[in-house]
């Protein structure tokens, strides 16, 4: 739908929120299968609309730092429509929310409240099995959503969510794919809000960057690499209390700002992965599937090894934190049945494991290696190639 201010596009807009109100917004959008975005667009329009005596005042005591994209010019107007009103941009937005509330669907105790992000963990203990190429399509396809299918497959439509990327590989090879820049040493990073968190005094949200906006609507952002990453599992060994929970409780304040998080692992088998696999673990009532780890391998001999080493350590974790973590499926990356005997029959057997399922085959073509290239997302560079297809069908099987 064409927007209706400048530009036609989208522009990202950080305001501050009550956490009960934004909780509420989230809930009634997705029981009304309402894209956040468009609720607060219609949210600002009906709040214009309405006279000022109309609107009640909100008690934003506690309101904590929360970002949306607006249609171009929209912000602008409604910043303007606030201060003729005498009231703060923060006060506005609450309003118009409070209104779009209380003014769509049935009353809150009659719906069901998602009580967790999804949290999809990409990893392998072996380098170049294309991990970050997997981590980076599958959350494109996730921020993108699917289109209602027709047809005898019946497939249902799959809306685009807000999907948070994290390189949490020290490489950084999914920050410089998607072409952001790594944090510098001494700035606050994921592996600061990790060790030292006594010494963290900004928030985490400051360093997500948004992913083409124009394409994904501000429903994909990256959560960068730092330098710093290398010495994350010696820095690990120091830190007090339980380690393997340290990823969880730096990503936690995120969490009420995304749908899903994407994390590409590190390629080891150490502290960091330790944290990694916890993170992905199946929380308190939250069904089994929704959230896991997906690994990537290769259709050869030495990507068989490397799976049952990380096969060890997810049962390790489990068991010395009685915790479960499903293993969603298995992805088998750069394929080429030119290679003979060696690839067709790895395929097989990677097939008949059964448990973890293979979820797609990916071919070895030029598509992922021109759109790395030109530091570009593979769904915005060739949507309609072989290899994006496969990130649908991976988004597909997950729900």
């Amino acid at each position: 739908m064409a927007s209706p201010y400048s530009g036609g596009g989208r522009e990202k807009v950080a305001s501050k929120l009550p956490p009960s109100l934004r909780q509420e917004l989230k809930t009634r959008a997705a029981q009304l299968g309402i894209d956040m975005q468009v609720a607060v667009t219609d949210a600002i329009e009906q709040w214009r609309a309405r006279p000022a005596d109309d609107n009640p005042v909100v008690d934003t005591a506690g309101a904590e730092s929360w970002n949306t994209w607006l249609p171009t010019g929209l912000p602008d107007a409604f910043k303007a429509d606030c201060a003729d009103r005498d009231i703060s941009f923060v006060q506005g937005l609450a309003q118009a929310i409070r209104v779009w509330i209380d003014s769509h669907g049935v009353p809150l105790t009659d719906l069901t409240i998602p009580q967790y992000t999804r949290r999809f963990v990409v990893c392998n203990q072996k380098g170049g099995v294309g991990k970050t190429t997997v981590a980076a399509g599958v959350g494109q396809a996730i921020a993108l959503g699917l289109p209602r299918t027709t047809g005898a497959s019946g497939l249902p439509e799959l809306a685009g969510l807000r999907t948070l990327l994290v390189d949490y590989d020290p490489q950084g090879h999914l920050t410089s794919q998607l072409g952001a820049k790594q944090i510098a040493p001494g700035t606050e990073s994921l592996v600061t809000h990790m060790v030292e968190r006594e010494r963290t005094t900004g928030s985490l949200l400051d360093q997500v960057v948004p992913i083409a906006p124009e394409l994904f609507q501000g429903r994909l952002s990256l959560l960068p690499s730092s330098f710093d990453a290398f010495l994350l599992d010696s820095r690990l060994g120091s830190v007090r209390g339980p380690r393997e929970t340290s990823l969880q409780r730096a990503l936690a304040p995120l969490e009420q700002h995304f749908d899903v998080i994407v994390v590409d692992a590190p390629p080891n088998l150490g502290l960091a992965m330790d944290a990694g696999l916890y993170y992905a673990h199946r929380r308190k009532n939250e069904p089994a599937g929704a959230s896991g780890v997906i690994i990537p391998v290769e259709a050869e001999d030495s990507s068989a090894d490397a799976y049952a080493m990380l096969d060890s350590q997810i049962r390790t974790v489990s068991l010395d934190y009685e915790v479960d973590i499903d293993r969603l499926g298995l992805v088998v990356n750069k394929y080429d049945k030119r290679k003979g005997y060696v690839a067709t029959h790895s395929l097989e057997e990677w097939r008949s494991l059964g448990t973890p399922p293979v979820v797609a085959v990916v071919p070895d073509l030029k598509e992922q290696r021109e759109a790395v290239h030109l530091k570009q997302p593979l769904l915005m560079y060739a949507p309609t190639s072989v290899q994006a297809q496969r990130m649908r069908e991976i988004r597909r099987r997950l729900g």
